[in-house]
């Protein structure tokens, strides 16, 4: 942003002389001054000095006063402080995974490694996919995640994320990304993700866990609470964003069950992943791409965890 004003101050001319009776004058009117302020301030003042005292006493920060409200900058992300643990969502935990890592391409060998999840092996991780323009998985995910926190923060939730920036530099593997959650004591968790399926395959679905028991997973007991997290995640996510469940999968009711995703396998807590859209649609992608946008992902998303813990 360029700043227009002045850069410096121009030279001032040189002031006259003052003679006597010019200092003696200096040295009453502030004193004149002083007594008027005290009048304003404390006196009666009428209506223009209350005004003034109000304006005066309302720019001042207090402590009692509420958080500021928060305001959207140009890429539509929320800023203002949060209001602290003191929402509906005090003592609540929710963890967020953003889906892939922007540094995994760099680790091709790390991530393409097999690791267990209860049913099979699976890669690590993927590098995930991109529009056709560039934009990958990994920067949309971990933009929504940011978002997503502070949403939720406002409402006084504790928020982890699974990996943020460049800690660490890849992954992390699918496994530890489920193993997170359960260590947090997650009271809620949820994968963001964006598909790369088909141009002409639009809309968003919710990956729910299916009932897995074999090797490390035992999904049983997390299935019944993940659905309902995820319907009602699918519900607020659909009308804050506009976008239609998937016409590709789901039945055009958002809602897909899968048995195939460490993430969601190896999870003791409420668990689901979000396609947020398809990422090769010209039409989704004009969406994922836009940062108003993600602003109204992260609210929708948000939305749904907060009706989902103020019952669970």
């Amino acid at each position: 942003m360029s700043y227009t004003g002045p850069e410096f101050e121009s030279p001032q001319p040189r002031r006259p002389r003052r003679g006597p009776l010019t200092v003696a004058l200096a040295a009453l009117v502030p004193g004149a001054l002083l007594g008027w302020g005290a009048y304003e301030t404390l006196g009666d003042g009428g209506s223009d000095g209350a005004a003034r005292t109000a304006a005066t006493s309302a720019s001042r920060p207090v402590s009692s006063a509420p958080a500021p409200a928060a305001s959207r900058g140009d890429d539509g992300k929320e800023s203002g402080s949060p209001s602290g643990r003191s929402g509906a969502l005090r003592g609540k935990v929710v963890v967020v995974d953003p889906g892939h890592n922007p540094g995994n391409f760099r680790h091709p060998a790390e991530i393409n490694r097999q690791v267990d999840i209860g049913t099979n092996s699976k890669e690590c991780d993927t590098t995930g996919t991109s529009t056709n323009d560039g934009y990958t998985e990994a920067s949309f995910s971990l933009d929504l995640a940011h978002r997503l926190r502070n949403l939720l923060e406002r409402e006084g939730a504790t928020v982890k994320l699974t990996h943020d920036g460049d800690s660490p530099p890849w992954g992390p593997c699918v496994d530890e990304r489920a193993r997170f959650g359960n260590a947090a004591h997650a009271d809620a968790a949820i994968s963001l993700h964006a598909d790369g399926s088909a141009a002409g395959d639009h809309g968003f679905h919710v990956i729910l866990p299916g009932s897995v028991h074999a090797g490390a997973a035992d999904t049983r007991p997390i299935v019944g609470p993940s659905r309902e997290l995820g319907v009602r995640i699918a519900d607020t996510y659909h009308r804050a964003t506009g976008e239609p469940p998937a016409n590709y999968v789901g039945d055009g009711t958002g809602l897909v069950t899968r048995t195939d995703l460490g993430g969601l396998n190896l999870s003791t807590v409420p668990k689901v992943f979000i396609e947020c859209g398809n990422m090769r649609d010209d039409t989704d992608a004009a969406m994922l791409t836009s940062g108003t946008w993600r602003q109204r992902a992260a609210q929708g998303i948000s939305e749904g965890i907060v009706s989902f813990l103020r019952v669970s």
